[in-house]
């Protein structure tokens, strides 16, 4: 059929790989925020975030919520959310969010991931200084029309920055809050009533390291090998 076949083949593959590695994240995190606050997105700031997050992702709805109602059932078992921190190639800071139902093997699989690339798995909470956690929104550009109206809306709900910014080539504006007022201005978006694309808390580093492009690919191949693991949800680093 041609190499042409070969290669739209291979195109279409990868990305439904992409797409049931992206499900199961989404699906993790509904598990954890159902066990955690319950199955009610209304009062289930967590949950809340987790859908957006699945229809963010094209998670079609029936599969949300079938895992909303796997998750609400007592017999099954539950994911942990664990953060490992570690070092990178030419002293770039990592720290890995995981959610895992076998605890054992995340950490061994994250600690091989670091020592296959030349890195090494540290102690937990090394990092805390180096990063800032911040709750993230994201609005598609063509929702608001005015942002200053928008940062004085929502600045008594938390807001501290609003910045306009292309992610997968798609417009957003991205609004930041404290980690503590996360809730908060979801309440003020929801008032607003705001479509949010997804909404995630990040971590954001403090300064970051500059690298030549050599050792940037060594820093970029550690973290592909993470991002790969079907336990590691996100992967922050502080690489400029």
């Amino acid at each position: 059929m041609g190499r042409a076949f070969e290669y739209r083949k291979a195109t279409k593959f990868a990305r439904w790989d992409r797409m049931a590695k992206e499900f199961s994240k989404a699906g993790r995190q509904i598990t954890i925020a159902v066990k955690q606050g319950g199955p009610d997105p209304d009062s289930n700031h967590a949950l809340r975030r987790a859908i957006q997050n699945a229809k963010g992702v094209q998670m079609p709805k029936d599969r949300i919520q079938a895992a909303i109602k796997k998750a609400s059932d007592k017999d099954t078992s539950g994911f942990t959310e664990l953060v490992y921190d570690g070092m990178a190639p030419h002293g770039v800071a990592i720290v890995v969010e995981t959610a895992t139902d076998n605890p054992t093997r995340t950490v061994a699989n994250v600690r091989a991931s670091f020592n296959k690339k030349g890195g090494t798995l540290g102690k937990n909470g090394m990092h805390d200084f180096l990063f800032n956690r911040k709750g993230v929104f994201y609005i598609t550009s063509d929702k608001i029309e005015d942002p200053d109206e928008i940062e004085l809306e929502l600045i008594d709900f938390g807001l501290e920055e609003i910045k306009k910014d292309t992610v997968d080539d798609v417009e957003y504006y991205l609004l930041y809050s404290a980690y503590a007022d996360f809730g908060n201005l979801q309440k003020g978006l929801d008032g607003m009533n705001l479509e949010v694309h997804k909404s995630e808390l990040q971590r954001i580093p403090n300064h970051t390291k500059e690298l030549t492009d050599e050792q940037i690919d060594d820093v970029l191949a550690l973290i592909d090998r993470l991002e790969q693991d079907d336990d590691v949800q996100t992967v922050f680093h502080n690489l400029a």
